[in-house]
């Protein structure tokens, strides 16, 4: 692990479509402190950045009084030539905003822009389920479905920074309207809010995908096909991704990870049946290892880089 000095520090944001973490982390991996609160879903840009800059506020000062020397902002949009922000389904209020000069301006810090997936799939790469991998794909279960890609060992960003948006891979062409424009996402069937969505129109009282998780626990069979089906609808998209990108592991992560033990064989079957025989035997598929904090530690690591590159 790398040493603690103020310059070997930043700050990382994760922001959810329901909760936003904030952590001090070091350049060797070790995190100091951590802040987070709801995400607010009404928030406007600038109330956004204002609570942000107090995250960051209340973490430095839990680790010491330290001062960053930057903050790595990970969120689940796409983003625009001129740095804006493009689509962001899951709140859509900061669609358009210049979030990043509102960060800069609100925290003090030079600030790095960078979609939520692609900072998760950055540290379980770093140090997590994907470590020494060449190639990997990140996929993301929470209240959306989000994805990341390594490949030659490095983040793939794409021309504009939006590669890898594997919840928005069609699985359903005539499928349910997705927040993106588009129909049948994988984002529609797989996220935790698909899951709810799906669970109450099967009949069940349900609020969260943990409700539905516990129902099936419980032996509603219902709610455990609803799980089955999930699992299908991702390895739909996993064959897809083993064919196209040949990776040796796929990692999948968030909240609803949670149901592994539920989806996890449907998903597994589907993807081999639908995949080339060479990548579907070759290609592990494994659930992530850390935990709440591949966002904010990837975050971290692409700052830390973009600052040694001179490029930040």
């Amino acid at each position: 692990m790398g040493s603690n000095d103020a310059a070997d520090l930043v700050l990382a944001l994760d922001l959810g479509g329901t909760n936003m973490r904030v952590a001090v982390v070091s350049s060797g991996g070790d995190i100091l402190a951590r802040s987070e609160t709801a995400t607010p879903y009404d928030a406007g840009a600038e109330e956004l950045a204002i609570l942000v800059a107090a995250l960051c506020r209340q973490a430095a000062s839990d680790a010491g009084n330290v001062s960053p020397i930057g903050l790595g902002a990970a969120i689940p949009a796409t983003f625009r030539p001129d740095g804006t922000v493009g689509k962001l389904p899951n709140l859509p209020r900061l669609s358009g905003s210049d979030i990043k000069g509102l960060l800069a301006r609100e925290t003090g810090l030079r600030v790095e822009l960078m979609n939520d997936a692609t900072a998760a799939a950055a540290g379980e790469h770093w140090l997590g389920a994907a470590a020494g991998a060449e190639n990997a794909i990140m996929i993301t279960l929470g209240t959306g479905v989000g994805g990341g890609i390594i490949l030659g060992g490095k983040v793939h960003f794409g021309a504009d920074g939006t590669a890898g948006e594997i919840g928005h891979l069609c699985v359903e062409p005539e499928g349910h309207q997705c927040g993106c424009g588009s129909r049948g996402c994988l984002e529609q069937y797989a996220s935790g809010t698909a899951v709810v969505r799906q669970a109450r129109e099967s009949g069940l009282i349900v609020s969260t995908a943990k409700d539905v998780y516990d129902l099936a626990d419980r032996g509603d069979l219902a709610a455990g096909r609803l799980f089955l089906e999930m699992g299908r609808y991702l390895g739909i998209a996993i064959g897809g991704l083993l064919n196209v990108l040949d990776p040796d592991v796929v990692v999948i992560g968030g909240g609803v990870a949670a149901a592994w033990g539920r989806f996890y064989p449907a998903m597994r079957a589907e993807a081999t049946a639908r995949a080339f025989p060479e990548p579907a035997e070759r290609a592990k598929i494994v659930r992530a290892s850390l935990g709440d904090d591949p966002g904010v530690l990837g975050a971290a690591k692409i700052t830390f880089e973009r600052i040694a590159e001179g490029r930040l």
